[in-house]
């Protein structure tokens, strides 16, 4: 076999590209030694370590540097599509301040201080930098002085709800302050049964009052929640607990028995009635043969319902009276399906009359889900 040589393929190049070699040029290439028609060949194929050491070329591992790019470009490819949503939601809450200013600027007075209050966790640093780069950018003096007057307006707003929140809390604490001032000791010993009898009943008319003038409000059952929690993550506290629990049941009783749906014409709903007796019920002092003091934390007897977040602790001798004489299984000709059935159907009143996620509503149905457990412990 004919192996060319490499004048032959210069040659043939140069004619391809139309590139002519001068006489002395062609003239050497034709005078060069033609290689031999076969070449010799070792019988052994040269080492390939060999031919490296010997035209000292240097190997690489081919693995190493694949994996080493690959993980070079993943590592590249995460910082680009970190960067890109990162830039993406910043670009979108640009976007929301930008539409909250203009919905601010077109606003009337009236309008302006509700889009405020509904907006309230919106008045960042984020919307007042944003804010004061849109004055920066303004082309006439006039829309500038516009921005200035919007931004003060804006912040004199923000400055009341926050002073008239700061407000309604110091006020929600002292009307619990008043509530509970009858059964907290003289030298503000917490013991719980109050040692005066008729401290209950003070502390009861104390907070129909309260109830009936409008100040046991979101504000208020939001902080009673606040120390209720804070009593129980203390533990050493219980008869503050127990007071503080009394408060919910004084007020859930309150609430739920202003309406009454016992009588359907002149028919008596005997498991209607039954409901509104042990509602009432919760008005009753929980039977605890020793008091329950502060410093007697180990002797604690209420029985506590945890039921969706708030502990409620349910008169335990008055209700388990009231099933009793009113349930087949013992006294009363009521079947605990049917008590069941009431309750059900209270709750389903309860969230339709109060507002989804509230205090009240979840107080509410706390204590109906409280008499529902008593009652199923008394049936079982």
């Amino acid at each position: 076999m004919y192996i060319p040589h490499c004048s032959d393929i210069l040659l043939l190049c140069c004619c391809s590209l139309k590139i002519y070699p001068s006489p002395k040029m062609a003239t050497a290439l034709l005078s060069s030694p033609s290689p031999p028609l076969l070449r010799s060949v070792s019988p052994f194929p040269i080492s390939l370590f060999q031919s490296s050491r010997r035209w000292h070329i240097r190997t690489t591992n081919i693995n190493t540097f694949h994996k080493t790019s690959l993980t070079e470009t993943n590592r590249r490819r995460n910082l680009v599509f970190a960067v890109n949503q990162d830039t993406e939601e910043a670009f979108k809450k640009t976007v929301e301040v930008d539409r909250l200013i203009d919905m601010l600027k077109d606003a009337t007075d009236q309008e302006l201080q509700k889009l405020v209050v509904e907006n309230i966790l919106a008045f960042n640093e984020g919307f007042w930098i944003r804010l004061a780069a849109r004055t920066d950018t303004c082309k006439s003096e006039d829309d500038k002085k516009d921005y200035e007057e919007l931004a003060s307006s804006v912040m004199s707003i923000v400055d009341r709800v926050v002073h008239k929140t700061n407000e309604k809390i110091e006020s929600a604490t002292d009307v619990l302050k008043d509530i509970l001032k009858p059964v907290v000791d003289t030298v503000e010993e917490i013991c719980w049964p109050p040692r005066d009898p008729n401290a209950l009943n003070l502390m009861e008319k104390e907070v129909n009052q309260r109830e009936q003038e409008g100040q046991l409000d979101e504000g208020f059952l939001s902080e009673v929640n606040a120390q209720l929690r804070q009593a129980k993550e203390d533990r050493d506290k219980p008869g503050l607990e127990a007071m503080l629990q009394k408060v919910l049941q004084l007020y859930a009783s309150r609430v739920l028995s202003k309406r009454s749906y016992a009588m359907k014409g002149n028919k008596v709903l005997k498991a209607e009635q039954c409901l509104e007796e042990i509602i009432k019920g919760a008005t009753f002092v929980p039977s605890i043969s020793d008091s329950h003091c502060q410093s007697q934390t180990q002797s604690q007897s209420i029985q506590l319902t945890v039921l969706t977040g708030v502990l409620m602790a349910a008169p335990e001798s008055e209700w388990n009276n009231l099933l009793i004489n009113h349930l087949t299984p013992f006294k009363g000709d009521i079947s605990p399906d049917e008590l069941y059935a009431v309750i059900k159907k209270r709750i389903e009143r309860t969230l339709i009359r109060t507002e989804g996620g509230s205090y009240q509503q979840r107080i509410l149905v706390e204590f109906l889900k409280g008499i529902q457990s008593r009652a199923e412990e008394m049936a079982r």
